[in-house]
Order: structure tokens, then sequence, then C-alpha cells
């Protein structure tokens, strides 16, 4: 995969894949991912180390998917192979590839909690994606696989965006510079950059958060968003922290967004005085990050958040990490 414009998304059908590559099953994780990264609605995001969801997938004897266990969803996520992101992104790739006639079990293992911003359905999608991939042995770019992703996300949340699914695939820092047609483009990143996340146990649907967006938009606030995502991308080629702090500021989204989140502004005043670079909304939230340039400031930080949280008798999880490069991964 190139690390500049990744060209050529439409999947073509390709020679018979062998079954299993001398495996029966397999064990993949993939990981959250944060969108938007405050000033770029829909074409920003990164993936994290932690946390993340976990596909385990077996051939049978049978042609179809099956879905056999859901763990960690509190029973709220469909068996039905047809209404699961995981088994229809899943299914979608077999019939492009010419081997709807494998017969596949799927276990998914939320590890990530569901409506927290941080692309739960994504990890999950791009898990599955990832194991089929794998267990056919298909050396075709990953890139391949993103039509298929974004499909799973069009069924979570009514929309197929890619800021999620794509960082969750490929790792890294991702900006798509275009859905029609889709164009996708890797970006360098400070090694020192750490991210600290936490997710107040709040809810804040994805769909409904898309809806309350600001439909008209002044030509002012227009520019400064504009001038604050080439900031931001320039930063990061850059590696210069400071001015990726600079620029992650929001007049469009995150004024409206922000309501839904209990104290976020007291808890972006609190994150800064600790040492933050930036602070915002993950995806639609209600999960909040901050950059930091270093990991004891980051874990500072939730620290922090989550006591004031606590106070206002709300719990939540935090998560401490770099950007992660790697993408899915298999385990085992």
């Amino acid at each position: 995969m190139e690390d500049n414009k990744l060209q050529e998304l439409a999947p073509t059908p390709s020679a018979p894949l062998s079954v299993g590559g001398g495996r029966e099953s397999i064990h993949v994780f993939a990981p959250a991912t944060v969108a938007n990264v405050v000033c770029g609605f829909d074409v920003l995001g990164f993936a994290v180390d932690e946390p993340g969801d976990e596909v385990i997938m077996r051939l049978t004897g049978k042609p179809g998917i099956t879905i056999s266990k859901i763990t960690g969803d509190d029973g709220r996520l469909p068996l039905d192979p047809a209404k699961n992101t995981v088994s229809v992104s899943v299914q979608h790739y077999l019939q492009s590839v010419g081997r709807s006639d494998i017969g596949l079990d799927i276990e998914l293992h939320k590890k990530m909690p569901i409506g927290s911003g941080l692309g739960s359905s994504s990890a999950s999608t791009v898990a599955g994606l990832f194991a089929i991939k794998t267990l056919l042995g298909d050396d075709a770019d990953p890139i391949k696989l993103l039509p298929f992703a974004m499909k799973g996300e069009e069924m979570a949340c009514g929309h197929g965006h890619a800021d999620n699914v794509a960082p969750a695939l490929f790792g890294g820092f991702v900006l798509i510079r275009s859905y029609e047609p889709l164009d996708v483009v890797r970006l360098p990143h400070p090694k020192n950059l750490w991210c600290a996340i936490v997710f107040p146990d709040v809810d804040v649907p994805t769909r409904e958060a898309r809806q309350i967006i600001r439909k008209n938009i002044q030509m002012k606030d227009a520019v400064t968003q504009w001038g604050n995502i080439a900031g931001l991308v320039s930063g990061l080629f850059m590696q210069d922290i400071d001015l990726i702090g600079r620029s992650m500021k929001d007049v469009l989204v995150e004024p409206v967004r922000s309501m839904l989140i209990p104290d976020f502004y007291k808890m972006r005043e609190m994150a800064m005085e600790l040492g933050a670079v930036s602070f915002g909304i993950s995806g639609s939230g209600p999960s909040v990050f901050a950059f930091t340039k270093d990991e004891a400031t980051a874990r500072a930080i939730t620290q922090k958040l989550q006591h004031h949280l606590t106070g206002l008798k709300i719990g939540s999880n935090s998560y401490v990490s770099t950007i992660n490069d790697a993408g899915p991964k298999v385990l085992r």
C-alpha cells in the first residue's frame, strides 16, 4: 500500500482463491479509531492501540455465513447474518471474489463500548474483512476492502463514511480527500504524539448526532474551518505538534455536539491546564480525546477527567495510546 494516494478502490473479480491457506480458523483484532479529529468532519481519522474488537472466523462444511456468538454487547447486536455489519460486509466481499460457495462461522467479541464515538462498528467490520481476506490467502491490496467496510458503516449508522473504517483498515492517520470518487491519503504524523481518550457512560447515538449538525454555514466559519484543516495536515507533515494543536479547532460541528456531552468545556479546560495540546470530541461522541507530547501527560489527563466525571455520578473508561500504524492484526 502506498503511503500517499490510494487508487483503484473498486473491487474486481480475482482468480479463484484457495480456502484456508492451510488453516481452518483465524483470530483477528482491529483497532478503535478517532474520526473527524476536531476540524476534519468526515474526512480525517486515526487509529489507536486500544480498545478494539476481535473476530474469530472458522471454515464450515456448509455454504453460507452463520454468527454463533457475540460477546461484550449486552445482547444489543443481531446474530442474524443478514443484519450484522460484519457478516454483511464479508458476504459482499465473498461475492466480489467469486467465493459465495464457502461456509463460515463467525464469533464477534466486542472489546470496546458500543456507541462510544470510537468506531465500534468499524472495528468489528474491519476485523471480519481482514479475517476472511487472510483466511482465503488473498494478497490483494487492503484498499480493496474499503468499499465493503463502508457498506458496514452504512448499515450501522445510515451513512457510508470512511473516516473510521479507513484508519482501522490501514492504520495510521488518514485523510479522505474525496468520496466520489473515493480517494484516500495516508498522512505522516509525529511519533511522539500521544492520545488520551475518555469515554463517559452517556448515550449519544451516531444517527441522532448526525441529524443535529448545522445545515447552513456562514462563509467566515467555512474559511476558519478550511484554514484549520490545512494547518492540521501541515502540522502532521512538518512534525509540528504545536501547529497541530493550534489547528484543532472546530467552529461548525463541535458547538452543537458538545451540548450532548456533560461538562465538555470544563473537561477541555482541565485537559489544557494539564498540558494537552488539543482537545475535542471523538467521532460523534460522547468520547473525548486530547493530544499530548508524552505518555505521562496523557495519563494525568485521563485520571483527572475520570475523577471529574465520577463527581458527576457518570462512569467512564479511559485509554492512552500513540497512533496505531499497524491496523488489524492476526492474534493466533
